[in-house]
């Protein structure tokens, strides 16, 4: 199902059931899964793999070459997973690097003019609402929210089911499960209204409660804060608090 007006070279791989509005224009080097519905004027190109039914609505753009200075042109490669949802405007570049790949995965919902950069990761069941921004090299976690106009430094980690305010400006790292906001961002405690959608046990959400008052009390630096954790742990979310902030990072933790 292509629209006459429509620009597909023969050579993409086009999956049963996708539809292509009009106006598309689907490059040489993608691939497109079954029931995927291009609806009018999107663009296509680069080396960049979408999934099974996905919607992506007009003047989207997607593996577009990434702006940055040192990218010259490598293979590198653009994926999104099934059925994610992107709306207008939305913009998804490739990676810098060969064969590096800039990534967005299954079920989420990128509202309208959301950019995601060069090099960047984001996880399964991700919101981003209108506006927000994501600079090269970011790691956005499962089930994150992040809010309208947020903008989000190169190289900072959200963790998973954490939850960034509108109009943040996010230069460190969040842990998982904590909300965010402002600008310069701070945090304002658990994202506990998605913790509870979610399902999480009255256990966990007292853990991880805990382990953020841990975190932010001035009487202890990250180190000495993550030491005292692993003392109490006692749930899954607790230790994905503790291997967030021991992992490596660029950015540091926002404290």
């Amino acid at each position: 199902m292509i629209h006459p007006s429509a620009v597909v070279h023969p050579n993409a791989k086009i999956a049963r059931g996708v539809e292509i509005g009009p106006y598309c224009i689907v490059g040489e080097n993608v691939s497109i899964g079954t029931g995927t519905v291009l609806q009018a004027h999107v663009v296509v190109n680069g080396w960049t793999e979408i999934g099974e039914e996905c919607q992506i609505f007009p003047f989207a753009t997607i593996g577009a070459a990434s702006q940055d200075r040192k990218y010259f042109g490598e293979r590198a490669f653009t994926k999104i997973g099934n059925r994610t949802t992107l709306r207008e405007y939305v913009s998804i570049q490739r990676a810098t690097g060969e064969d590096e790949v800039t990534a967005v995965g299954d079920d989420c919902l990128l509202l309208a003019y959301v950019h995601i950069a060069h090099n960047c990761i984001v996880g399964n069941h991700v919101t981003m609402s209108n506006l927000a921004q994501l600079a090269g090299h970011v790691e956005v976690g499962d089930y994150a929210t992040i809010g309208g106009m947020a903008g989000i430094h190169q190289f900072t980690r959200i963790g998973r089911y954490a939850m960034v305010g509108g109009a943040s400006k996010l230069t460190k790292d969040v842990p998982p499960f904590f909300l965010i906001e402002g600008n310069p961002a701070e945090p304002y405690g658990l994202n506990s209204v998605g913790l509870r959608r979610a399902g999480f046990s009255v256990e966990e959400r007292n853990e991880i409660k805990k382990f953020y008052k841990m975190l932010y009390t001035p009487k202890l630096n990250v180190s000495q804060a993550v030491e005292e954790m692993k003392a109490d742990a006692a749930t899954g979310p607790g230790r994905e608090i503790i291997a967030f902030l021991e992992a490596p990072s660029q950015r540091g933790i926002l404290k």
